[in-house]
């Protein structure tokens, strides 16, 4: 029995009301006054439901597409404007007792070297990381409570803040590990952690129990619950995400939109980021042995219906997608994006990028600063900015100012500071360049008088040497 409220995965993910809703958008795809009603509708702003969101979705009408994908590029400039921020995944771990029969992690991989970071190799790795430029890192490992236990994590968590090198600081972490307690949750969060990211893979049952055959993630409402327990544990910002590829698009779609209800029906404070990834090639993982791989084109239109129906949420893309494929989907919705990314345990202090321990193959494979300048010259602003998190503005509070469409007042002026940190302490010269000019054209864009003019004071004096400034 469906219930948004229930604290029961099987309720507030009900398949029966996921086929009903599947079903119900197949009826209405062509129902041109319905599509219409819901396109003036997402343009308050406020969202759809899963139903409503679906028939978009499954729209088979071209010229009602076409203004389901402007109104998600108007929408997301409206809530986080022309910024895209920069993020690098650290892969700590790649012990796994899992049997995932997707991630080369799982247990009965024999091919992949094992490996597990010492905090000696995370400094290093973060070192590396902080001489890209990068200040928010998403730290990754496999589920195995012998090698990767939360007093690990936590232990890399603290050496990770702990590394100021150069002008170097890693000003937030976030963490992407398998479900856990509430009393781990609230260790987490005590360690000072930014959002907690957990995919779900697929939400339906029978296929997340056959691509889960062994292991604790085999238990999916355990899984599938554990968003509860994170902020149950105190954690306010919480990331969604399925694995595209795993199961039939829609119904994966229909089950993050239910997902994200839930959160804001239980907890008055909806996913913090939904993530879009694709599963792709990796070690002993064929992609093509799945039957349910999606084209660019529909990739792209489910960014555009997730941006539309949940248009207060932060929207991730990875490096698994291609330049091309990234270039259009920042158009249609995504807010995140990460940048000279490796996907290897102990990747980024190797000269020559290793593949032997990656969890998948990359397919953007740009340095940090190459993506920084191809951003810029596309009218977007880099922001390497964490100012939020560190100033208390999470959950219901970063919400509230999202929702209000205010988060720009502070976002856009820490964006253009923090981007002209980069450019100062790592950008190339052509980079630099680039870089000034679109800070200059964007400074008369602040509205309110007194922050544009205290944002150019600041600029001055991180060009003379000052770092970290924020609204």
């Amino acid at each position: 029995m469906y219930d948004v409220k229930s604290m029961k995965a099987e309720e507030f993910i009900d398949h029966e009301e996921i086929t009903e809703t599947l079903r119900y958008a197949d009826e209405h795809k062509n129902d041109r006054p319905l599509i219409e009603s819901i396109i003036e509708k997402a343009k308050e702003c406020k969202g759809l439901s899963h139903r409503e969101a679906s028939v978009l979705l499954a729209c088979e009408e071209e010229d009602l597409n076409e203004k389901v994908c402007r109104l998600a590029e108007q929408i997301k400039l409206e809530f986080y404007g022309n910024r895209i921020v920069m993020f690098a995944p650290l892969y700590l771990s790649n012990y796994c007792v899992n049997g995932c029969v997707y991630c080369p992690y799982h247990m009965k991989n024999k091919r992949i070297p094992r490996k597990k970071l010492t905090q000696e190799e995370i400094k290093a790795e973060v070192i590396a990381l902080q001489d890209m430029g990068h200040k928010r890192l998403a730290i990754e490992s496999g589920e195995d409570p012998v090698n990767n236990p939360i007093e690990y994590i936590l232990e890399c968590i603290k050496t990770i803040y702990s590394i100021h090198h150069k002008n170097g600081d890693i000003r937030r972490v976030n963490v992407n590990i398998a479900a856990t307690t509430v009393e781990n949750y609230r260790k987490l969060k005590e360690a000072g952690i930014g959002t907690y990211i957990l995919f779900q893979e697929t939400y339906h049952k029978e296929s997340y129990e056959k691509l889960h055959p062994t292991g604790p993630k085999h238990n999916y409402a355990y899984h599938t619950e554990a968003m509860d327990r994170a902020m149950e544990g105190g954690i306010d910002d919480v990331g969604l995400g399925v694995l595209f590829g795993l199961e039939l698009y829609r119904y994966e779609f229909a089950g993050i939109l239910m997902h994200a209800e839930h959160l804001e029906a239980v907890h008055g404070v909806g996913p913090h980021t939904i993530s879009v990834p694709r599963i792709k090639h990796a070690d002993d993982i064929d992609p093509s042995a799945f039957d349910n791989s999606i084209s660019d084109e529909i990739f792209e239109k489910i960014i555009a219906c997730i941006r539309v129906a949940v248009p207060y949420t932060g929207m991730i893309i990875s490096t698994r997608e291609s330049e091309e494929v990234r270039a259009k989907a920042l158009r249609l919705g995504i807010s995140q994006i990460s940048g000279g990314s490796r996907t290897s345990v102990g990747g980024y202090t190797e000269e020559e990028r290793p593949h032997d321990t990656e969890q998948f193959d990359v397919s953007d494979q740009r340095t940090l600063d190459e993506v920084v300048r191809w951003l810029m010259q596309s009218d977007f602003i880099p922001s390497f900015c964490t100012a939020c998190y560190r100033e208390g503005r999470t959950g219901d509070r970063f919400m509230q100012l999202c929702k209000n469409k205010q988060i720009l007042n502070c976002c856009h002026p820490n964006a253009l500071m923090t981007l002209q940190e980069y450019l100062e302490d790592y950008a190339a010269p052509e980079t630099k360049e680039v870089g000034e000019k679109l800070i200059a054209a964007e400074i008369p864009k602040i509205p309110n008088d007194k922050v544009r003019s205290i944002t150019l004071s600041r600029l001055e004096e991180i060009k003379k040497g000052s770092r970290d400034f924020r609204f």
